[in-house]
């Protein structure tokens, strides 16, 4: 279990709010993760996991042409899977995760370039970028642990760097 999670999940039932998770390389990691978790039917409302590209769109309302022009693996797809979510479930917070887990390049992205977001009740929004290396399964858990770390900062207040983007060069695993 990663610490981000429990700590999330500790101030989403302090405050009252819920949760809704849009995977696609994660495959249902994000939500295991959370729903490990004791309680976590007091805040988490469920997920999609998006594996294939139209079913980010049909399931989650990504924008076609976006998905059409840049593809899945995109900052603004990851934003969108997140509010799509958080409306779809009729969560007070959305958070989605997108990208290569290897272990091949996939249209053009290398390996390791992840992109997970955060939507909020409030307007709350934020997209990170993430290089990470390592082996699929380190990506993927690297890619859990981001996304829930990002949900914590935004949970919590803390604005690091850029609110709308965040350049990050990380080791899967660490």
């Amino acid at each position: 279990m990663t610490p981000g999670a429990e700590a999330a999940m500790r101030l989403l039932l302090a405050r009252g709010e819920t949760l809704a998770v849009a995977e696609s390389l994660t495959g249902g990691l994000v939500a295991a993760e959370l729903t490990v978790l004791p309680g976590a039917s007091k805040v988490f409302r469920g997920s999609v996991t998006s594996y294939a590209t139209d079913l980010k769109e049909k399931l989650l309302d990504v924008d076609g042409s976006l998905l059409a022009e840049r593809g899945a693996v995109d900052p603004e797809v990851a934003l969108q899977m997140a509010r799509g979510v958080r409306v779809a479930l009729a969560a007070d917070w959305g958070i989605a995760t997108t990208g290569v887990a290897g272990p091949e390049p996939q249209d053009g992205h290398p390996v390791g370039e992840v992109f997970v977001a955060v939507r909020g009740p409030r307007g709350e929004e934020k997209v990170a970028e993430l290089r990470l290396n390592g082996q699929r399964a380190e990506i993927r858990m690297e890619s859990v642990r981001s996304v829930l770390k990002l949900l914590l900062q935004q949970l919590s207040g803390e604005r690091p760097g850029n609110d709308r983007a965040q350049d990050t060069e990380q080791n899967g695993g660490t």
